[in-house]
């Protein structure tokens, strides 16, 4: 698992209008190629009488799986324009159609290729990227008497707090970024003079927009 990656925030679209055409930017996280191919299959329904739906994704976490997909257009002026824009931005686990209502005015192959990387460029500003950091959650039980110190640490620390719960010893459940593991240990030990019963529970990716 990748410690730390770009990708979309979520799903949305974002419409601009070029030379009187009309490209409509659908932009999803998809973390299978099926995931990717059944979300371009529903836009592909829903603008079933669009001039074309150009898409392309990129999955995996080595980018394993990249696919673009000019839908009529010539030949390199939309999947890989898309494709492009999407390696450029280093997202991961991202799908992108491009809906195109023809306007009547031609564009041209390099009209074509700005276009497309426009469209889904400003489509993927409208929808947002997040960071996504593979977290790991740090359980420290200890006596009540240093709930006030351990809390007032991890709050004005860099790591952070999720969670307190009140058992027979009050248990502080703390994010740390994975490889932050150990020095958070010592860190509690430290503070509680080795009182405190220190474990590692899930893992998991937490998000932060950028």
């Amino acid at each position: 698992m990748l410690p730390r990656y770009l990708t979309v925030k979520g799903t949305g679209e974002h419409e601009i209008i070029i030379q009187k055409s009309r490209f409509i930017a659908h932009i999803a996280r998809t973390e299978t190629e099926t995931e990717a191919q059944n979300f371009i299959q529903d836009i592909k329904k829903k603008h079933w009488n669009a001039t074309h739906n150009c898409s392309a994704y990129l999955i995996g976490e080595n980018d394993q799986i990249q696919k673009a997909n000019d839908d009529g257009e010539p030949s390199g002026t939309a999947g890989v324009p898309i494709l492009e824009v999407l390696k450029k931005k280093q997202l991961k686990d991202t799908a992108v159609v491009i809906t195109r209502y023809f306007g009547g005015i031609k564009l041209g192959a390099g009209g074509l290729i700005r276009a497309y990387g426009k469209a889904t460029s400003d489509g993927i500003s409208a929808v947002g990227v997040v960071e996504r950091k593979l977290m790991r959650i740090m359980h420290a039980k200890a006596d009540y008497t240093w709930l006030g110190k351990l809390e007032n640490e991890l709050r004005s620390s860099t790591f952070t707090l999720k969670e307190i719960l009140y058992l027979d010893r009050v248990e502080l459940l703390t994010y740390v970024e994975e490889g932050q593991t150990e020095s958070f240990s010592e860190w509690i030990t430290e503070l509680t003079n080795g009182q405190a019963e220190i474990s590692q529970g899930e893992q998991l990716y937490l998000e932060e927009e950028k």
